[in-house]
């Protein structure tokens, strides 16, 4: 969507669990680099003093009792309305100055900006390595799998526009979030563009909240049932014909024994290999019809996207 209007709205949007350390500088840093922008802080069931500083530093304070970073999000989209959008982690590892580009890029027209990190210096400054393996492991498996060339795929620093904001169905509740939106702007031909930034490392005292092998794992749960849900017929046609060659070559073993013997001597591979042959086939016809659902329901959110831009441009 592009906005006609030279005055747009920006909401900078900042989820936030136990940042007291960071949280007053990441909300300065925004002020300055976008002084009539709103900055928005959602205290997720924080105990120390972040919600306290935030509001202290300028911020518009919220609550979000669900716990989880995707909670926060859907929230956060709900409540806010806005020309553009800002999404930024709270704990001072993305550039503040690279926002007013991120901006000026959804205004030209792009549905979401994705803050580049993987390109710059994130590799040399994040500290955690099985973060960066896991990094380079699910961009190669959606970029293949999408056709994609996309960088960083679970940036936590983005800029969106209102069409996308209010379309975007929040269904993670946790960190995988940024995936998920990765993916589904892949799977509906979305506007995307990447800005490389500067990261840096969490300062001293600050504590991750991620969990590397819990997180890791939600994340790769949340591609496979994505996967599941947007490329039915690649999921469940390769698995259709993975298990329809083993029931083939069962079949083909108690073939040839026949041939030899002119007997069936082993009827329970053979029972066994036209339920694998009927199985295989069963699931790429699921993947057919579910791949015509999913093109359906692709059909349906570019007219809910264009509904949105129709009505939030008749009513500015």
């Amino acid at each position: 969507m592009h906005i006609e209007t030279s005055d747009p709205s920006v909401a900078v949007l900042i989820p936030c669990y136990n940042e007291e350390i960071t949280i007053g500088k990441v909300v300065t840093d925004f002020r300055h680099v976008l002084p009539d922008a709103t900055i928005y802080v959602y205290d997720n069931n924080s105990t120390d003093a972040t919600a306290r500083i935030a509001a202290a530093a300028g911020a518009v304070v919220r609550k979000e009792p669900r716990q989880g970073k995707g909670n926060v999000i859907r929230a956060m989209f709900e409540d806010i309305d806005a020309d553009v959008y800002v999404m930024v982690d709270g704990d001072d590892t993305y550039p503040a100055e690279a926002a007013p580009d991120m901006v000026e890029k959804v205004l030209e027209g792009y549905d979401m900006v994705i803050g580049d990190r993987l390109s710059s210096t994130y590799f040399a400054e994040n500290k955690r390595p099985f973060h960066n393996v896991g990094n380079r492991v699910v961009r190669g498996a959606i970029n293949i799998l999408f056709d994609a060339h996309v960088t960083d795929i679970m940036t936590g620093y983005r800029a969106f526009s209102f069409t996308f904001v209010k379309t975007y169905p929040v269904l993670s509740k946790g960190f995988e979030v940024e995936t998920e939106m990765t993916i589904h702007s892949l799977n509906n031909n979305l506007r995307l563009y990447e800005l490389p930034v500067q990261y840096r490392d969490r300062p001293e005292g600050s504590v991750s909240k991620l969990n590397t092998v819990g997180d890791g794992i939600r994340v790769l749960s949340t591609i496979f049932r994505l996967i599941r849900e947007y490329k039915p017929l690649p999921f469940f046609g390769w698995i259709g014909v993975v298990i329809g060659v083993i029931g083939f070559v069962l079949a083909l073993s108690v073939t040839i024994d026949f041939w030899h013997t002119g007997m069936v001597q082993r009827f329970p591979t053979l029972i066994g290999a036209v339920l694998l042959l009927l199985v295989g086939l069963l699931s790429i016809v699921a993947g057919i019809v579910l791949d015509t659902l999913a093109k359906n329901s692709r059909s349906r959110f570019i007219l809910d996207s264009n509904m949105s831009a129709y009505v939030y441009r008749h009513n500015r």
